[in-house]
């Protein structure tokens, strides 16, 4: 007669047919149309960059955890996630032996020396990015314009301002749609977004933190004096907020919390575009605010269990 196996565990138990590797694969999908728009507008170097990436990454999280005899997960789609936005952050005309560099800093420090997926405190991708950026900070700022396959450098948006340019803007219409110069994920607002509504009909992300961070950045930047819609549509604020900020492991956890982060990401990513050394921000407001994220969570989550009188 065979055993009949019992788990015990305290409650709640809400089951759902999700799955981490389901949010994971999801996501993925919907960086799709933004990463077409990248090859489209900065040719195979920018399709090979970001095949290393991802490749980089899956053979990293496999190599560690085979090394310290844990279990396989690159199926679960989390390293491809990764390897997509570290991709996402890179200029077109970065070499490729960035690939391997950054997917080291990404999956073997920020990810798999805290534990592994759900136990990072930082952004992966975005951990990788900052090293880069310090380590390299002339490739990493190297940039080629819209429908420019070969090496030619040109300034970004965010660039002509900060550095004061006599350069004309693009317009909106550019911005939104993505004939602009930047980082191989960042440029098309339209294409983001559009992967972005997938996310949030599906309820693997939320309103809250990408309208806190944009609104922010955007009253921020009309505080110090700059355009609001520019600043909205320009750089990586559009990829931030929905695919970086979003992050359900370096993100609070309640809807409160994550106005919260958002806001705080928008502001410091306005305050670093208008004083700081770089003409972007997002990627050190979301790491700075990550940091933050477990006195966000202890400050705003709601009490389990009833709530507490006064006395009188």
């Amino acid at each position: 007669m065979s055993e009949r196996v019992f788990i015990l565990a305290p409650g709640p138990h809400v089951g759902t047919g999700d799955s981490v590797a389901r949010v994971m694969w999801r996501v993925n999908i919907a960086l799709l149309p933004a990463l077409a728009w990248g090859v489209w507008s900065f040719g195979p170097a920018a399709l090979a960059l970001t095949a290393a990436c991802v490749a980089s990454c899956m053979a990293v999280e496999a190599l560690v955890e085979l090394l310290f005899g844990r279990a396989i997960t690159v199926r679960d789609g989390s390293a491809v996630v990764t390897g997509l936005l570290l991709a996402f952050n890179l200029p077109p005309g970065a070499p490729l032996w960035f690939a391997p560099v950054g997917a080291l800093v990404a999956i073997a420090v920020a990810k798999l020396a805290f534990g592994g997926l759900g136990f990072n405190i930082f952004n992966p991708a975005l951990a990788a990015r900052a090293f880069l950026m310090a380590s390299y900070p002339a490739r990493m700022t190297s940039w080629r314009p819209y429908g420019a396959w070969d090496a030619v450098s040109a300034a970004t948006p965010l660039g002509i301002l900060k550095e004061r340019l006599d350069l004309p803007l693009p317009s909106y219409a550019d911005l939104f749609l993505g004939r602009v110069g930047g980082c191989i994920g960042e440029t098309s607002a339209l294409l983001l977004l559009a992967g972005a509504v997938l996310l949030l009909a599906g309820r693997d992300i939320t309103w809250h933190t990408p309208a806190s961070f944009l609104g922010a950045l955007a009253g921020m930047s009309l505080l110090v004096g700059a355009d609001p819609l520019l600043a909205v549509l320009a750089g990586g604020a559009v990829l931030g907020a929905f695919y970086m900020a979003t992050d359900m492991v370096t993100a609070p956890l309640s809807g409160g919390g994550r106005l919260v982060f958002g806001a705080g990401c928008g502001i410091i990513t306005a305050v670093i575009r208008r004083w700081g050394g770089y003409p972007e921000g997002v990627c050190y407001s979301i790491l700075l605010m990550n940091a933050f994220t477990p006195l966000i969570d202890r400050c705003t989550q709601p009490r389990r269990f009833g709530s507490r009188r006064g006395r009188g």
